[in-house]
């Protein structure tokens, strides 16, 4: 209750006694005196014990964040691995049904085997972080049985209380889940949960999706915890096994999520100590993931979100523009150079002349894939066809965009299905898996997190060679066209082809 609140109350409860008889005016003017004096001392008091809550709790959760993080700070100090932790690196891909990729041997690990994995490794903790939780079909009032490994995963984190693993997660206000009860009901299997209102906190969203596990392994992707990213749509991911310098770093991210979810919650001015990092673009973390010599680092948005030492996540992807020699290949769902939510329209080119100018200025071989779906946003054309129509290989300028289109079939009913929902980039330096469209709001003011990876190039068997082979795959395959192919319908679920 606010302070105007208790004036307003104090006022009403005292209204009675001002109506009493004159003659007792003269009789009770101190007794009258004390009650005000009661009153206002009591206004004091509440607003005082207020102030008191916010703080015990401000305390208390730095307290937590402490606890949770000092025993591995350690860790941290230096940006080398422990030699005898083994890392492992495996890139994570899911498909919607009818959609055969997988015949190709650059496809990745299924990532509902992914989640199932990191499910069975935990004994200690699952920290996860994502969008929104809709993990059963009822959830959009539909009836589906590709909603089966939705169910099944849900099912496995409500049995964690089971096996003494302690479960928190993090979701966002304003959320697209509004009839899911998915968190309701894990909260009654023991695990906590909060929700950050980004809506007031930075007129963004809380779009990271990724799980921490025993501060040892973790994931980092584009799927939210959605039965339809098991599915019915296309996402990839990054899974880190035996990681445990990355995964503590990542969960400094998580621990900033939980801080600000609690009532009343605003963002500091300097984050805590327990929350700046050792590991960025200028110090990455030097180890070995699955026996390739790595250089990896983490990333986040938005800045306000940041600490000092955390890379920013539109600086590392256009540093990796930026470094880019020979070329670049972007799969993103949507890409818009503005802004274009909470009433922040506005022109943003910031990342469309990074790649222009990498394609003009060294001549990198600039290749964009887009997702096209029912719920696509026409918006973006026009400004996909002028980056389009500067593809003129005569002139030595590379720059092409072509369209990712998954048909419906009989899936018409679901919606925000069949499209591709990934989120990478992969250069002849360094490999990006993020969480993050690629338009203003997403780096301003939404929260996202992402991993660069950097690798020597004569290694075989690399993560990066592995994100080429998948990005080249997906370009050359059936469900690719060239953005010149499109009908000006945008209607991408049945495509029809010019000739």
């Amino acid at each position: 209750m606010s302070e105007s609140t208790r004036l307003r109350d104090a006022q009403e409860l005292s209204s009675p006694y001002n109506s009493l008889h004159d003659s007792y005016v003269s009789n009770k003017t101190n007794q009258k005196c004390s009650v005000s004096a009661l009153v206002a001392t009591g206004c004091l008091i509440g607003v005082g014990i207020l102030l008191a809550i916010v703080v015990i709790e401000k305390i208390k959760h730095e307290k937590e964040i402490n606890e949770a993080l000092n025993p591995h700070l350690s860790s941290t100090c230096c940006n080398d691995t422990d030699p005898n932790e083994q890392s492992s690196v495996v890139l994570v891909e899911s498909f919607p049904e009818g959609v055969d990729l997988r015949r190709n041997s650059s496809a990745g690990s299924d990532l509902y085997e992914a989640w199932r994995t990191l499910l069975s490794l935990a004994t200690e903790q699952i920290d996860v972080a994502s969008f929104y939780w809709s993990l059963t079909d009822q959830d959009i009032g539909v009836n589906s049985t590709a909603d089966t490994h939705g169910r099944a995963i849900l099912e496995e984190f409500k049995a964690l209380a089971s096996r003494n693993v302690s479960v928190r997660v993090v979701s966002s206000i304003p959320t697209l889940a509004r009839n899911s009860t998915d968190l309701e009901v894990l909260q009654k299997h023991g695990v906590q949960v909060r929700r950050v209102d980004f809506g007031r906190l930075t007129k963004g969203i809380l779009h990271s999706k990724f799980w921490i596990v025993d501060r040892r392994h973790l994931y980092i992707g584009s799927a939210n915890m959605d039965w339809r990213a098991l599915t019915q749509v296309r996402e990839l991911g990054v899974l880190l096994l035996n990681s445990s310098t990355l995964a503590v770093d990542l969960q400094k991210i998580f621990e900033s999520y939980w801080m600000m979810g609690v009532w009343n919650s605003s963002i500091p001015q300097r984050w805590p100590d327990t929350l700046q990092t050792h590991i960025n673009e200028e110090q990455p973390l030097n180890t070995s993931l699955s026996g390739v010599n790595s250089r990896v680092y983490i990333t986040a948005s938005p800045p306000a979100f940041c600490p000092d030492s955390r890379t920013h996540d539109l600086s590392a992807i256009l540093s990796a523009i930026r470094g880019a020699q020979s070329f670049i290949h972007v799969s993103v769902m949507e890409y818009y150079p503005a802004s274009k939510y909470f009433n922040l329209h506005g022109f943003w080119p910031v990342l469309e002349d990074a790649l222009k100018r990498a394609a003009f200025d060294r001549r990198v071989f600039v290749r964009l894939l887009v997702s096209c779906g029912r719920e696509s946003d026409p918006s973006v054309w026009p400004f996909l066809r002028s980056l389009d129509a500067l593809h003129s290989p005569s002139d030595n300028i590379n720059i092409a965009v072509r369209v990712f289109i998954i048909p419906a079939g009989n899936q018409t009913r679901i919606p925000y299905t069949r499209i591709n929902h990934s989120k990478y980039m992969v250069t002849d330096k360094l490999a990006y898996i993020g969480t993050s469209n690629w338009s203003a709001d997403y780096f301003n003011t939404t929260a996202g997190v992402g991993l660069v990876v950097s690798q020597d190039a004569l290694q075989k068997n690399s993560f990066q060679q592995q994100l080429r082979a998948v990005f080249q795959r997906d370009w050359s395959s059936e469900f690719s066209i060239p953005l010149s192919e499109l009908q000006n319908n945008h209607d991408c679920a049945f495509p029809t082809h010019t000739p």
